[in-house]
């Protein structure tokens, strides 16, 4: 195989990674409209749309500024050329800018409701997509592992055969989808829920907890992943990336330690005292 491996469409050569990334939107918006049209959306449509908006803004300032962030000494070296200052991208710096952007938007508008979980799949299924366009460039997307001698190494043309981490993105994406189809069910069909007083705590999934399953899943793969990746090493061993996600993952910590409390909870609590509620959790 020779990389970049470029697909023909209609007799004309098309650069893999244009073609999955745009792809990877596509799919990503087809199955976003499903999944909304099959469970609903509890979500006002101007607070979706101003949700949406921002995190798109948001996304692509949080995608540059990481990506920039990845190699600080390359990057003031070559401060004044736009080429290098326009090319690449981030994408846990993407997840970090628009959750951040969408967080100060909800907060503004005074909206408590989750929006994130209608996003999760698409956002799974779409970097797994785009994960093989990755793969398929080679070299020149710089998202290749270190050195290895396990036997499904991929020699990108340089002829050293390396980690394909690309691959191993794009199996961890679609190996979690069935997860976030489960808690998204869940959330959407019954929440069962535990009484404590005159109030009631969701014993163990809630409105938003799909999407946050995906943060936290996604995010600790990139910090484990992106240590056998070739990444400039910005603080005691760890690189930029690896930064971002251990801070997000300190920021839904509370939310993976309510999963573990409630499901004590629902152990200890009589089977008598818990109640389902009603469909359309969002």
């Amino acid at each position: 195989m020779h990389f970049p491996v470029y697909i023909y469409v209609a007799g004309a050569r098309v650069h893999p990674h244009l073609l999955f990334e745009g792809l990877a939107y596509v799919v990503g918006l087809l199955v976003y409209l499903w999944i909304r049209r099959r469970f609903g959306d509890k979500v006002p449509d101007p607070v979706r749309w101003s949700a949406i908006t921002a995190a798109v803004a948001g996304g692509a300032i949080g995608s540059k500024l990481v990506y920039l962030l990845e190699d600080p000494a390359a990057t003031l070296q070559h401060w004044s050329d736009p080429f290098y200052l326009m090319g690449g991208k981030s994408i846990v710096g993407g997840l970090a800018g628009g959750l951040v952007a969408v967080e100060l938007v909800k907060n503004y508008l005074g909206e408590k409701q989750s929006t994130g979980d209608l996003f999760a799949i698409p956002l799974a299924l779409g970097i797994a997509i785009g994960r093989i366009g990755c793969f398929l460039t080679g070299l020149g997307d710089y998202t290749y592992g270190v050195p290895t001698r396990l036997p499904w190494g991929i020699d990108f043309g340089d002829g050293i055969t390396r980690h394909p981490t690309q691959l191993y993105e794009m199996v961890f994406l679609l190996a979690l989808i069935p997860a976030l189809q489960f808690v998204l069910g869940r959330v959407a069909r019954t929440s069962l829920t535990a009484r404590v007083g005159r109030e009631y705590v969701a014993s163990r999934f809630r409105s938003g907890d799909a999407f946050k399953l995906f943060m936290i899943a996604y995010m600790a793969f990139r910090l484990a992943c992106d240590a056998i990746k070739p990444y400039v090493h910005v603080a005691f061993g760890l690189g930029s990336i690896q930064w971002i996600c251990l801070l997000i993952l300190f920021y839904y910590a509370k939310d993976m330690r309510r999963w573990l409390n409630s499901k004590k909870l629902a152990a200890e609590k009589p089977a008598e005292e818990m109640q389902e509620v009603k469909e359309g959790a969002f």
